[in-house]
């Protein structure tokens, strides 16, 4: 167990709840790809991503909509949310790379709602970096032409990532932004002739002074 991460994130609701956590606590280790939860799939486990980065979306018609990205430190707040229903997911997540995971078992999080009444304060930052996450993402979608759209795409993967230039196929960059990958492939080539990114056998890359996160 990672004694850094349980201080950090727990550490404010005292030893008892540290080793309640290296109780109940599952450590897993994902496959990059590797689909981790899907729609309509019942939820047995709370989340909290350790190391790596998990992709959250829904699909329509077969192309994705992202809602936000997990990260390290992170949990998954659509999941928890539905602990307080029918536990039973909305929402699709695949690890973006390796990532390492800690699972907590729902009986369990319902139990230190009530024995941990703090933890709530955890739960509500988290669901406000979420909220955030997503009012982003449509804001993107309404408000933003596909050009822009597409630049902060690649800016946010190589945020998450670290990798600069990115391996990212045209496909499926239409996929995460529900176009086709004719549209995206005429966008691409209209950026790189404007000097926003270059493309190579190594992947796309955007140069250092433009490479501004927007995530």
């Amino acid at each position: 167990m990672d004694t850094d991460f349980i201080l950090n994130k727990f550490g404010f609701l005292g030893k008892d709840f540290s080793n309640e956590i290296n109780k109940h606590s599952i450590i897993s280790q994902i496959k990059a790809k590797t689909e981790i939860v899907r729609e309509g799939q019942k939820n047995k486990y709370i989340p909290f991503l350790l190391k790596g980065s998990i992709k959250v979306f829904t699909l329509n018609d077969g192309r994705e909509l992202i809602y936000y990205y997990i990260r390290e430190n992170d949990s998954c707040m659509m999941t928890f949310s539905s602990i307080f229903t029918d536990c039973v997911s909305r929402i699709y997540a695949v690890a973006e790379e390796d990532s390492e995971v800690m699972l907590i078992p729902i009986s369990v999080v319902h139990e230190w709602l009530i024995k941990f009444p703090q933890i709530n304060r955890l739960f509500y930052s988290e669901y406000d970096r979420r909220f955030s996450d997503v009012m982003n993402m449509v804001n993107d979608a309404v408000f933003h032409r596909l050009d822009k759209r597409v630049l902060n795409y690649i800016r946010q993967q190589i945020s998450i990532t670290g990798n600069n230039p990115i391996k990212l196929t045209h496909r499926e960059i239409a996929s995460h932004l529900g176009t086709s990958r004719e549209v995206v492939s005429r966008v691409l080539k209209k950026v790189e002739n404007e000097g926003e990114i270059s493309q190579s056998k190594e992947g796309i890359k955007i140069p250092e002074s433009k490479n501004v996160s927007h995530v």
